[in-house]
């Protein structure tokens, strides 16, 4: 079960419209498989309830309504008609799974709470709602007041409960007491579907939910990117992965689509995904080392099960200090450039060089380097930026006036923009209009300052564009935010007029 859309959303900052909950929802359920998604608190707005009505106006006409989750709370059925309004049939009623949250926040007895929970399983049977369960602290009252978790599942077993889900709320159980207490769960009641939600706080989560699966609960609860409040949840890719290749598991899961939700998730939440996070990250499939693509180049010694094309994905070899030979080989294989060994030899020695003083090298950087070391026309540079003004005054729109040469014509136009960069660009866009000629748009702008508050601290500018459904990423490197804007774009520009982009549909595409 899936919560991005609920408990995913309580990432400080993170909130969804409508819209994005819709597109979400679809692709969990459409494209990733998952079996479940929990999509919303009950009576927490206006626009949750509207965002709600939507998901389950298109799940009812897609027969997948069952799949369709709201939290919900022991309040006399209120969330209960908020949910049946919404259009949706299944809540996840929250109670109390330890002793301390049932007697210092609820200030009742676990008899009364009990009685509670009773009644609003009628209500939700006259009303044609399934109803699973949260046992809100479950890993605390497992540590501190066993009796009382045990006290009500006694209670409740046998009523219309479909699931029993077992929280880690506060994220504090390691695998060992995971393993320990789901046991004892699936010992005690065999005959009940128990789900684990795991947060990560100590970055066990992933770790507890393996447990948890191998240990005999059903259901696991993920979100995307590992969205989630604190820590976060356990991240939807990492549990595929475990599933898929430790546990052996069958499941419903699509491997491949993954890459595709993870970006979109990225996008509407403005959370960006560590590059470094398994396998959704940038770098995950990038080997750095020079001895890694040796062993590759030789045996594939490198590889492990996660191979990158099971996830959309490609793998990488980086450019930096750490090169050898056989990552640029690597790289020039894929541009199609073919150099002898005195000339692969200046050009490693270029990119370490680069890499000592931090700067990003990258595949699309490489002719580049090759001109700029052999001192040949390994790239043409059909584009340049002759001269270009930018000027900003308080209360007026900035304006900026470029002159651009292609293939040594040159073209001059003046436009104002929302921005400097912005303003430029129009212009850029005028001059292609006017000639005819296709060109990219704009999909992502990220900018790296380095910490510390020096002003004259080199700036990167990575931006993100999308060329006929190629998306691909250009630098600039500069002490002005601009000016490496710029840098980036004039790379962009000579990279699609050169044909050396490799067309292939995005997944903003494929949205």
């Amino acid at each position: 079960m899936d919560t991005t859309l609920r408990d995913g959303e309580q990432t400080t900052g993170v909130s969804f419209n409508e819209a994005e909950k819709l597109a979400i929802a679809r692709l969990l359920l459409e494209e990733v498989g998952v079996d479940r998604i929990e999509v919303a608190s009950a009576r927490v707005s206006e626009g949750e309830f509207h965002g709600v009505q939507r998901i389950a106006e298109w799940a009812r006409r897609n027969q997948c309504i069952n799949k369709v989750e709201v939290l919900g709370f022991v309040d006399n059925g209120v969330s209960l008609k908020w949910i049946k309004d919404s259009g949706a049939r299944v809540i996840n009623l929250l109670t109390k799974g330890s002793l301390k949250h049932v007697t210092s926040q609820l200030r009742k007895s676990p008899q009364e709470h009990v009685a509670d929970i009773k009644a609003n399983l009628a209500l939700a049977a006259q009303m044609d709602i399934d109803v699973n369960i949260y046992l809100e602290d479950w890993s605390n009252g497992m540590m501190k007041s066993p009796d009382y978790v045990y006290f009500l599942i006694d209670e409740l077993r046998d009523t219309n409960i479909r699931r029993f889900m077992l929280p880690d709320t506060l994220g504090i159980l390691n695998p060992d007491q995971t393993r320990d207490f789901i046991t004892d769960m699936v010992t005690r009641y065999p005959e009940l579907h128990f789900d684990f939600h795991a947060h990560n706080d100590y970055d066990f989560a992933v770790a507890n939910v393996y447990e948890a699966l191998k240990c005999g609960a059903r259901g696991a609860h993920t979100t995307v990117n590992g969205l989630g409040e604190r820590a976060g949840n356990t991240p939807l890719a990492s549990v595929i992965g475990v599933i898929n290749d430790h546990l052996k598991f069958e499941s419903n899961l699509v491997e491949s689509k993954l890459t595709k939700v993870s970006h979109v998730v990225e996008t509407f939440s403005g959370i960006r995904i560590p590059s470094n996070k398994p396998i959704t990250g940038e770098y995950v499939f990038t080997q750095c080392a020079g001895i890694h693509a040796d062993g590759d180049n030789k045996d594939n010694l490198y590889y492990n099960n996660l191979l990158p094309e099971r996830f959309g994905r490609i793998r990488k070899y980086a450019l930096g200090k750490t090169s050898g030979r056989a990552n640029i080989l690597k790289n020039l294989q894929e541009l199609g450039i073919d150099l002898s060994t005195e000339e692969m030899k200046l050009v490693t020695q270029r990119v370490i060089e680069l890499g000592d003083r931090k700067e990003t090298v990258t595949t699309e950087d490489l002719p580049y380097i090759i001109s700029d070391v052999l001192q040949t026309s390994a790239i043409h540079q059909k584009i340049k930026v002759e001269n270009y003004s930018l000027s900003v005054a308080r209360g007026l729109k900035p304006v900026a006036s470029v002159s651009l040469t292609i293939d040594n014509e040159t073209y001059q136009e003046y436009s104002p923009g929302d921005g400097q960069y912005d303003a430029f660009m129009k212009c850029i866009w005028k001059i292609y209009d006017r000639l005819g000629k296709a060109y990219p748009t704009l999909t992502d702008y990220w900018v790296s300052i380095p910490p510390g508050g020096k002003t004259d601290a080199l700036v990167e500018n990575i931006i993100t564009w999308n060329y006929k459904g190629t998306e691909f990423k250009t630098r600039g490197l500069d002490a002005d935010q601009i000016e490496a804007a710029i840098k980036a774009t004039v790379k962009m520009l000579n990279m699609v007029e050169s044909g050396t982009l490799k067309l292939k549909k995005s997944w903003r595409d494929e949205l």
